[in-house]
């Protein structure tokens, strides 16, 4: 590992089975996540970006499992960490953030009670000290009068609020890692912009690591110091987020980017990359973009590239990335 890797996977692999096949959800997936440091995964709806996050996590539905790999987190392998000592380490020195705050909150328990829960299981404060980092906690991500709202439940608070709380949850423990799933997805974009706002700011104030989950560039090239683009369970581009925006070196990358409504003035529409995802039943022994690909010669459909070094901190997985 690393020496200044806080999280290193390597060859992760995640299978699903399903009444139709075997689902390849993620192939062979590598980065490294310095301490301080953030990393945007950015892809289509079933890229396999959170199936991949998922697996370090322990947290894969029924029918996921781990098929190869190795995730280490501060020295520890993830992928073998017996479950009771991989619970301690979630809330505790890796904080999560899910899409929907709905469902992460108990609608039947107040906040105060869930986010001094935390606290007191990792950390052994009493309830005293738990209530008063808990109005800290709410006082940092923005909610009015928090002490007054320690014994309200969630269904009291709007949408942006409960992902402030959730995010509040996330940071009680002071964690090295903060995992963000999608989180402003179901929020209008008023709050997105907030919320964006807010984890950029605990970031720099905490010196935390941020590992955010995306389909949305816009939002990746606000936050991430580098973005690894997935397609088809794979990385297919990692670069550091101003080179990749500047200059793609992958003909996906290069079309999600044509694809962001700033690029439309002056073109009269929105450009679209054509075709659809592959079905990720298939064992990809092509390149799996090659179907929908403008750059695609007879040597895609034959072999599938891995991540070749295109510059000093720079990979791609194409045979013609030097076209672009």
């Amino acid at each position: 590992m690393s020496s200044a890797a806080l999280l290193e996977v390597r060859g992760l692999q995640v299978r699903f089975d399903s009444d139709a096949g075997i689902v390849r959800a993620v192939n062979d997936v590598s980065y490294v996540l310095e301490a301080g440091r953030s990393l945007a995964l950015v892809g289509e709806s079933g890229s396999g970006k959170s199936a991949s996050v998922l697996a370090l996590l322990g947290l894969l539905p029924p029918g996921g499992s781990v098929a190869g790999g190795s995730a280490r987190f501060e020295r520890l392998e993830l992928l073998s960490l017996p479950a009771s000592e991989l619970r301690q380490l979630r809330g505790r020195r890796i904080g999560i953030v899910f899409q929907d705050p709905s469902t992460s909150l108990n609608p039947v328990l107040t906040i105060g009670c869930q986010l001094g829960e935390g606290m007191r299981q990792h950390l052994g404060l009493g309830a005293g000290a738990a209530r008063e980092r808990a109005i800290t906690l709410l006082t940092r991500v923005g909610i009015p009068a928090p002490e007054a709202r320690l014994g309200d439940y969630p269904h009291q608070f709007s949408g942006g609020q409960r992902q402030r709380v959730v995010i509040a949850m996330a940071l009680a423990c002071q964690p090295s890692l903060l995992i963000a799933d999608e989180p402003t997805t179901a929020l209008d974009v008023t709050v997105q912009a907030q919320i964006v706002e807010l984890l950029r700011s605990l970031r720099e104030s905490q010196a935390m690591a941020l590992l955010w989950i995306t389909h949305d560039l816009g939002l990746a090239a606000t936050l991430a110091d580098s973005v690894a683009v997935m397609y088809a369970g794979y990385v297919v581009e990692r670069a550091p987020a101003r080179d990749l925006f500047a200059a793609p070196r992958h003909p996906y990358t290069a079309g999600l980017l044509e694809a962001l409504p700033g690029r439309a003035r002056g073109r009269g529409g929105l450009a679209a990359i054509p075709g659809a995802p592959p079905d990720l039943r298939q064992d990809f022994r092509a390149c799996p973009f090659a179907p929908r690909c403008p750059y695609v010669v007879d040597r895609c459909r034959q072999e599938n590239p891995p991540l070749l070094s295109v510059a000093p901190g720079r990979e791609s997985a194409c045979w013609r990335w030097q076209d672009l």
